[in-house]
């Protein structure tokens, strides 16, 4: 399925896709408004997306309630490359969730499709937080 780009105006760039559409800006000191995230800042947002929804259908799969759960993410940048070196993701679970699922739940984050598409040398750190 094609996805449309449109220009909305100064640096607003935006993706038509499947009738939504995804705003992006770029931030004031760049020469945008800061009215959008930036498409850095979503594709960011998209590989801990896909991991969370990875993570949702292990839990619903399992009975296991995701109300208290949530997953964070950071990376780590490598200014000679000029890329992202590292993801860091943190799955943050109630204390009483199963350890007996920790591996298996970071194994399941780490197969979402946007990391698949990743440059293999970039590195990705996931990790089980209990509250």
């Amino acid at each position: 399925m094609p996805i449309e780009i449109v220009f909305d105006g100064n640096k607003k760039v935006n993706a038509v896709i499947d009738g939504f559409t995804v705003k992006t800006d770029q931030a004031i000191q760049s020469g945008g408004e800061n009215s959008a995230p930036t498409p850095f800042n979503l594709f960011l947002a998209s590989l801990g997306t896909c991991a969370g929804i990875y993570v949702k259908g292990f839990c619903d799969q399992r009975g296991i309630n995701t109300d208290e759960m949530r997953i964070s993410m950071d990376y780590i940048y490598d200014p000679v490359q000029k890329m992202v070196a590292k993801f860091i993701l943190l799955i943050h679970v109630p204390s009483d969730f199963p350890e007996q699922y920790d591996a298996a739940v970071i194994k399941t984050a780490s197969l979402c499709a946007v990391k698949r598409h990743l440059n293999p040398s970039i590195e990705n750190e996931i990790t089980i937080i209990r509250k």
